[in-house]
């Protein structure tokens, strides 16, 4: 298969077009037509016909198909499901806020990570995006909608940090002032807690906000939701989690799942501020969105205040996420799952 263009920042499109024999300037144009989501090199107008045949002859364009979208008739998040280049589905939200608009963003088509109160994994992994695929989806996100999204988050399907490379080159790519210009205090990436890639990530001083998929502060109701943790135990993560700070200076985000009788009891407020007692932290409460196959529910609303108030009077900052797009499947992995289900029901 020839290689993905978009996956080339502008120093390796100059090498790679001046083997060609062309003059290193057209790099930068070739980038910029990249980045407005062209989906034919013969968009590229003020590039001669030679040079965009010796392209197409070269180089793959990736440009997904939208087989699904899904606009909340309460918020007006748009929830998008797209058919990759080989056929494989990811899904996307658009999402709009008063600060402008953010996109959450697939990393992988399916997950190993295996989280029960998570559709993404079922099934399991099926293979890492390149690159190249995570930055489509900014870009016909904003084709599509007509709208510049200015924030966004690695928090879709996949874990990304099990995609390193390609997850850390998109940042890169979509932070170049001749591309989308995104930069990396408006970018969050969130992982399960895979505390190697935590320490590796660190050493590239980024200044992305580091998302924590913590869901539990103790071992034993974690390991029963995220296997993960059977790998790297609470204690393990928060010390990667402290090193990360202690290095970067960058506050982490904890996300924590309010699941019903699994990680919404009263002792558990007290350990998880315990945990992060004395260091920045943000602690993003998320009620638990509905999978069926899960057989987990979300907690109650006067639990949810409870904890908070918990996290709040032992010095912690807590939030309770905005429910976005309940009506549209927003939830990662649920759209996909259905439209693949209708298919395998129809044949």
């Amino acid at each position: 298969m020839k290689p993905e263009i978009k996956c080339r920042n502008p120093e390796e499109l100059k090498l790679e077009l001046k083997q060609m024999g062309q003059q290193a300037f057209r790099a930068k144009q070739v980038f910029r037509w990249l980045h407005q989501g062209v989906t034919s090199f013969d968009e590229m107008t003020d590039l001669s016909k030679d040079l965009r045949t010796q392209l197409a002859e070269h180089y793959l364009l990736t440009a997904p198909e939208i087989v699904r979208k899904q606009v909340s008739k309460l918020d007006g998040t748009v929830k998008y499901l797209w058919r990759l280049h080989d056929g494989n589905l990811i899904e996307s939200v658009f999402m709009r806020y008063k600060h402008g608009n953010s996109a959450c963003v697939s990393s992988q088509v399916g997950c190993r990570m295996g989280c029960k109160f998570c559709a993404s994994g079922i099934g399991g992994l099926v293979r890492s995006l390149s690159a190249g695929e995570i930055l489509d989806q900014i870009l016909f996100m904003q084709k599509d909608t007509g709208e510049r999204i200015s924030n966004i988050v690695l928090m879709g399907t996949g874990e990304p940090l099990d995609n390193y490379d390609n997850v850390l080159k998109f940042i890169r790519l979509v932070g170049d002032p001749d591309g989308l210009n995104i930069g990396q205090r408006h970018i969050s990436l969130s992982t399960s807690g895979l505390v190697p890639m935590i320490e590796k990530l660190a050493q590239e001083k980024l200044q992305i906000t580091l998302s924590i998929s913590l869901h539990s502060p103790d071992n034993e109701s974690r390991s029963s939701t995220m296997p993960v943790n059977n790998s790297y135990p609470v204690e393990m993560l928060v010390q990667a989690c402290k090193n990360y700070f202690d290095i970067t200076g960058r506050r982490i985000s904890y996300e924590y799942a309010m699941i019903d009788g699994v990680s919404d009891r009263p002792w558990q407020a007290h350990k998880l501020a315990k945990l992060l007692k004395g260091r920045p932290a943000h602690v993003n409460m998320i009620p638990l969105n509905n999978v069926t196959e899960s057989g987990l529910r979300a907690s109650t609303r006067k639990n949810i205040l409870a904890f908070q108030k918990i996290l709040e009077n032992s010095g912690i900052t807590a939030t309770v996420r905005r429910t976005l797009g309940p009506d549209i499947d927003a939830s990662c992995g649920q759209l996909r799952r259905r439209v693949e289900s209708e298919t395998v029901g129809s044949e």
